[in-house]
């Protein structure tokens, strides 16, 4: 097995290190401080291909591999997590719309989405789903040539600030569970769409999260992203990929955090001597390095185990980031 990142792998992750160091970096504290949601970097990101790494090409996509879109984020995220979270949530949602999408949502829609022209946003959580997903209560109705959506999410990243909502529903009763969810591209400025106040974090907060309520929107069914109760199989399929994307933004902000440690541990003096010869502070770091190489090696089997589309990705993908 080999290990080694290819030509066109380092070439890939030398331009989002020099993107994020230029663009991102001298501007995380700012963005964090002020809560502000920097469309225009993101923008620039989605210049670079980074706004539809993994959607199809067919549909202006760069069609990347999970494991070249983990090299991307790792490095964005060692420049600002929360906005390279956002950015890998947007990947999410733009792929699944670009993948299950009808050719009125990719003409819409799509085009503009891989590009960060438009922005999108996850919607799945609710007050009393989270994570059994299953349970959700947003339900959309069919009315001749839409649907009318009534509900609300909660927690919801980009909510307010985005263009596009990829929404789960339930279209069928609540005894049907999983099989009675039905997932939709919806216009984020639909009228019956209203949106709560920015949530106070700790942290993250170059993202909005807010919530949002549905009530009687109207959504043309060309917007319905494949056929009826296949929205809990779509949404599962977009969170393999959040799982991986989330778990190397970790390693992201980890190697930033770690390199930071090292620095300053050889301009720190006590004793007349660095403290980076102190023992026990070379034991904490070996530990801190040992378990970043292996959260992101971790990472990058996940992202080749949802490449090769293995039997057991999904768990792969879930210990990547319980790891990471």
């Amino acid at each position: 097995m080999d290990f080694s990142l290819s030509e066109d792998q380092r070439a890939f992750q030398d331009a989002a290190r020099a993107f994020a160091e230029g663009e991102m970096a001298p501007h995380a504290a700012q963005w964090d401080e002020e809560k502000i949601f920097p469309r225009d970097t993101i923008a620039a990101a989605g210049a670079m291909g980074f706004c539809g790494m993994y959607s199809p090409e067919a549909v202006g996509g760069m069609g990347m591999s999970r494991l070249d879109a983990t090299l991307i984020l790792e490095e964005l995220a060692a420049a600002c997590p929360s906005t390279a979270a956002f950015i890998s949530i947007h990947n999410m949602a733009t792929w699944m719309a670009c993948t299950w999408g009808t050719e009125t949502l990719h003409k819409d829609y799509c085009g503009k989405l891989v590009t960060g022209e438009k922005l999108a946003s996850y919607c799945l959580t609710e007050p009393n789903a989270g994570s059994d997903a299953a349970s959700i209560s947003t339900r959309a109705v069919r009315d001749g040539d839409d649907y009318l959506i009534d509900g609300g999410k909660s927690f919801i990243s980009g909510a307010g600030s985005t263009d596009v909502l990829v929404l789960m529903t339930r279209t069928g009763s609540t005894e049907s569970g999983a099989a009675g969810i039905t997932a939709f591209a919806v216009p984020a400025d639909l009228p019956g769409i209203s949106y709560g106040k920015n949530e106070s974090k700790m942290g993250w907060n170059s993202q909005p999260t807010r919530t949002i309520t549905f009530e009687s929107a109207r959504v043309p069914a060309t917007y319905r992203l494949g056929e009826e109760g296949e929205g809990f199989k779509i949404a599962m399929k977009g969170l393999d990929g959040g799982r991986i994307n989330i778990a190397t933004c970790s390693v992201g902000a980890a190697q930033a955090t770690l390199n930071h440690a090292q620095q300053y541990v050889q301009e720190r003096k006590q004793f007349g001597k660095p403290v980076a010869s102190f023992q026990a502070l070379q034991f904490k770091l070996a530990d801190m390095v040992t378990e970043l190489v292996a959260a992101r090696q971790m990472v990058r089997l996940a992202a080749s185990k949802l490449d090769a589309n293995d039997a057991d990705k999904t768990t792969y993908c879930a210990m990547a980031k319980r790891l990471a």
